[in-house]
């Protein structure tokens, strides 16, 4: 198992999102995270990110599903909707998505962080 988590300018991103994952041609999965004002945002966003990717590779849901059902979602989306796709109804890996925001949840309060101020951050990208 390979895994690079990688802190990057928010404009660096594939698509419009702040954390996005995928596979390398060797297997090697990447994470990358836009870079916030707090260590605790970038590290609850990569594990977001990580259980999810998991999460749906053990459900059979493929990194190409996910990437394409997010950029149509991007496409469509109106101005100041902060929405997350995977909470779409519509999200080929909703189950997946929603599981790894409860666990990023609870990391969360583990270390302190105000939900309401980290996504606040999150939509100011």
């Amino acid at each position: 198992m390979n895994i690079v988590i990688k802190t990057i300018p928010h404009k660096e991103h594939r698509y419009e999102t702040c954390g996005d994952w995928f596979y390398h041609a060797d297997g090697t999965l990447e994470i990358r995270v836009s870079k916030m004002s707090d260590w605790r945002y970038e590290f609850l966003v990569a594990l977001h990110e990580l259980v999810e990717c998991f999460l749906c590779e053990h459900d059979g849901v493929t990194q190409a599903t996910v990437d394409k059902f997010d950029k149509a979602f991007e496409k469509r989306r109106k101005p100041l909707n902060f929405d997350e796709p995977g909470d779409s109804p519509l999200a080929p890996y909703r189950k997946q998505h929603c599981l790894a925001t409860g666990i990023e949840r609870i990391a969360a309060a583990c270390l302190g962080v105000c939900w309401s101020k980290y996504e606040k951050e999150i939509e100011s990208l």
